[in-house]
């Protein structure tokens, strides 16, 4: 038969030269007894199949019921077999592999060895299968102790693997010498070849599984049974994607969903890290790796990029993991270093980064190597399981029968056991006996047996209800069993009601974080809702985005909420709205220029303190953003930058010279040493431009006194300064308006007004400018001046302690321009206000007191 098959998979012209060696096989009689000549090219052929099968079926492929390669369910059986449950006591590994070895595996120790000591490895399996005690290895590639100092045993949730394995519910063999049995597959009352994975080479192909969270393959489960029909897109709102032990991301749904649809594809990984601002610079934590990453490999890949040269800017790399398997390496980075750069290079040249090729190929039925789907993974567990349970509802029938068959053989000996005794009494042996109550109370051979073996304490009237009561339980309970076997749809819902009983016991949290996108792509702006915003920024550069809701309105004069929880010695630099869809430009400090979306900005609370800058654009340790600006995606409606620096200098320069912004930023305007950029605006080119001092001067001039000119030219004057007077606000005002707007200016010490702009002629660029408002000790220097051409907006201001007031501008008195203003908030002591902003109104003014309009807030 095999000669015809492979007959059958040659070529034609090679068929007949084979069909003819066959044909001249014979036997013949030598002195060393019976040969049989046999072409060579034929019997390479032939044991070359015998043994690539040898291997895919017994060595390096799983079943797909229960998910174990020979070697994992021998270890499993063999534990179980000799008592080492979760509750006893540890065992000798030694003994284990000796046990096995000699009953099961006829393969070297170190092999099964080695199986053992990984079903005992936190960081290469999801769910422990043993339970180990000594040094089993470690992330950084440490071998196992050696066998005889080590100890195991099963861990408990193996217990599920062999659960009523004694019960009949699958099929055994000899083992290898015929001296044993072994199980062909365990129960398995979980899905393991997707719990844990499974990795494997056999001849001509290979398998390689990722492992999942418990939680979510049993609900995937539980709703196949109920629905058979489901897609996969219904299977993965419970299955999210792989769960890696040691935690870790992946990245792009839609290389998940290829291979769960296919079998095969790719999932990209990436380490959790993080960067962190220290005085001497910053710092690239590391605390997840990708899944089967060697962190000692890691670290000395890190060095050598580092000796070649091929990554610059990191000082130092430490391995500060703890022997409780938590990770943390830390990547010291020099002060000129950029972290985000330096990051990017790491998961290009190291495993920070790494893929796992998904090839989900498991044997089907034991003997047939398949590349499945993620469904027909589950569809085959499922059969597995009501294979299990209905061989195991016949056993447990099987035996309640015959209990229930002995139980009333009792009661009819309790019924007459006088007429019992006596007949008991009256025979001349135990074999005379059980004919003469087989013969008299119409018994068979098994109930006779069984009361002959009566103690005479069941006589007593306890024990004959006890009798009466297992006889009822069990009559009910063989119903019971009787139904489940009737129907397909019960065995299945025991199925389902075993499994979610063991997600309740061993289900716990994801890992591993799944993102949406593929590394390196930006999150699509129609998965993002279009929302209102506030966006700040700290002096420290600690960045945050929230809500607009966030900020209920107050009353004039009220003492405002808190803010954020600022870092030691920080204040609040910048208060920007927007919308999630917006454009954001940073601009630093020394005239360079970073932009990203608004979405990307990391969501906090009121309260937090936010993420520092350096995790979003990759600015240098010394370098501040001292000014951002929003601009919507698809806004052409202004086509320049007009830049300001707090010496009085002004710059206009078209928008499109900065529309290709790189990550590591470009320049916006050459600065002058000792000088700093502070605003920008974007205009039309016929604007408005107004700039007001600390000490309150003012001056107003057009647009078009300032020439357009190149991306990295420096600025000319703007306005004349005094001596310790420093610019503290540009604006521009759009000459297009129906009405001259306002200025709201709001003063250090909390006073503020609204001044009309009419009250400031047109100048030109250069000079002193005119008075905007009446600076005096009571109320400190002018921090702020918006324009604002509507008063049914809010003021939001926010002091240098992170305490926020949002109040209506209409509550605003209007004052003329050489006045102090009106008290706008309540200031503490040693507070003073930092910033201010414009919000558009979206809610109506809560009409509370002063006192009564102050939210308590304790920090986070």
């Amino acid at each position: 038969m095999a000669d015809e098959t492979l007959l059958e998979n040659l070529n034609p012209e090679e068929s007949s030269d084979v069909e003819a060696e066959i044909n001249h096989d014979q036997l013949r009689k030598t002195e060393f007894g019976m040969v049989q000549d046999r072409g060579l090219v034929l019997e390479m052929e032939q044991s070359y199949l015998d043994y690539a099968m040898s291997v895919i079926v017994s060595r390096a492929l799983p079943d797909v019921r229960d998910g174990l390669k020979p070697v994992h369910r021998r270890v499993l059986y063999a534990m179980w077999d000799n008592g080492l449950r979760y509750n006893a006591k540890f065992s000798k590994c030694a003994g284990v592999v000796g046990e096995v070895m000699k009953k099961y595996h006829p393969h070297g120790d170190m092999a099964i060895y080695d199986t053992l000591a990984r079903m005992a490895q936190s960081w290469s399996m999801r769910y422990r299968l043993i339970d180990g005690q000594g040094n089993f290895g470690s992330i950084d590639g440490h071998e196992p102790a050696a066998m005889r100092y080590t100890e195991a045993r099963l861990h408990r949730i193996s217990d599920e693997l062999l659960r009523d394995i004694d019960k009949e519910t699958v099929e055994f063999r000899p083992n290898y010498d015929g001296a044993y049995k072994e199980p062909k597959v365990l129960p398995a009352n979980l899905p393991n070849l997707l719990l844990n994975g499974a990795q494997g080479i056999a001849v001509g192909m290979a398998t390689n599984i990722p492992p999942h969270n418990l939680t979510e393959l049993l609900d995937g489960i539980a709703h196949l049974i109920d629905n058979p029909d489901a897609e996969l897109d219904d299977l993965m709102q419970f299955i999210k994607g792989p769960d890696f032990p040691t935690g870790a991301n992946i990245y792009n749904i839609a290389d998940i969903k290829q291979a769960y649809s296919t079998g095969k594809g790719r999932i990209m990984m990436r380490a959790t890290t993080e960067i962190v601002e220290k005085k001497s610079g910053f710092q690239i934590i590391i605390s997840d790796l990708p899944y089967q990453v060697n962190k000692a490999a890691l670290i000395t890949k890190i060095a050598e990029l580092v000796k070649d040269k091929r990554i610059e800017g990191i000082s130092d790399i430490r391995d500060e993991s703890d022997r409780k398997e938590n990770i943390r390496v830390v990547v010291e980075l020099k002060s000129t270093a950029y972290p985000k750069k330096i990051l990017n290079r790491l998961y290009d040249l190291t495993p920070l980064q790494s893929a796992f090729h998904v090839n989900m190929l498991a044997l089907v039925n034991g003997i047939q190597p398949q590349v499945l789907t993620l469904k027909q993974v589950l569809e085959y567990f499922i059969l597995h399981r009501v294979e299990v349970i209905r061989k195991r509802t016949e056993y447990e029938l099987r035996k309640a029968r015959e209990r229930a068959h002995i139980l009333e053989g009792l009661l009819i000996a309790l019924n007459d056991i006088d007429a019992v005794i006596e007949t008991i009494r009256r025979s001349k042996d135990r074999d005379d006996a059980r004919v003469n109550l087989i013969s008299k109370f119409k018994l068979d051979e098994i109930q006779a047996n069984a009361i002959l073996d009566m103690r005479l304490s069941q006589l007593a009237a306890l024990e004959r209800q006890r009798i009466e009561d297992e006889y009822k339980a069990l009559m009910q309970k063989i119903g019971e069993l009787e139904a489940i076997l009737a129907s397909e749809q019960k065995i299945r819902e025991v199925v389902k009601a075993e499994l979610l009983e063991t997600k309740e016991r061993f289900g716990d949290e994801r890992r591993t974080t799944i993102h949406p996108n593929a590394v390196g792509e930006f999150s699509a702006m129609d998965l993002i809702p279009d929302e209102q915003v506030v966006v700040v920024l700290t002096q420290g550069n600690y960045i945050k985005r929230m809500p607009i809701t966030t900020y209920r309105s107050q009353n004039r004069g009220g003492k405002g909420v808190l803010g954020m929880t600022t870092k030691e010695e920080d204040e609040i630099q910048h208060l920007v709205t927007t919308s999630t869809h917006d454009d954001i430009f940073f601009f630093t400090n020394t005239g360079r220029v970073f932009q990203t979306k608004v979405y990307e900005l990391p969501s906090a609370s009121r309260q937090a303190k936010g993420t520092p800058l350096v995790n979003v654009i990759q600015i240098l340790n010394a370098e501040r953003v001292t000014a951002v600006m929003t601009k919507k995606h698809d806004d052409t409606s202004k086509k320049y930058f007009v830049f300001a620096t707090k010496s009085g200098l002004i710059k206009r320069s078209l928008i499109e010279d900065y529309k290709n912004v790189r990550k590591t930023g470009i320049v916006a305007m050459r600065i002058d040493k000792g000088d700093e950029l502070k605003w920008v605006h974007r205009t039309t080119g016929n604007d408005q431009i107004f700039q007001a001092t600390a000490k309150g001067q003012a001056i107003s001039y057009v647009e078009e006194e300032v020439r357009p000119v190149g991306r990295s030219a420096g600025g000319v004057k703007g306005i004349a300064l005094r001596t310790g007077d420093t610019v503290i606000s540009m604006d521009v005002i759009d000459t297009a308006l129906k009405s001259q707007p306002d200025l709201l200016i709001v003063l250090e010490n909390g006073f503020g007004k609204r001044t009309s702009f009419e009250h400031f002629r047109t100048q030109h660029r250069g000079g002193l400018g005119l008075k905007c408002a009446n600076v005096t000790d009571k109320t400190g220097d002018v921090v702020g001046v918006e324009v604002v051409a509507d008063e049914k907006m809010d003021a939001l201001l926010i002091s240098r302690q992170g305490v926020v007031l949002r109040t209506p501008l209409k509550e605003i008195r209007k004052l003329g321009r050489d006045t102090q203003g009106v008290t706008l908030m309540r200031m503490e002591d040693a507070d003073s206000v930092a910033s201010v902003a414009i919000l558009s109104r979206e809610e109506p003014v809560e009409t509370t007191t002063n006192e009564t309009a102050v939210e308590t807030v304790t920090s986070e």
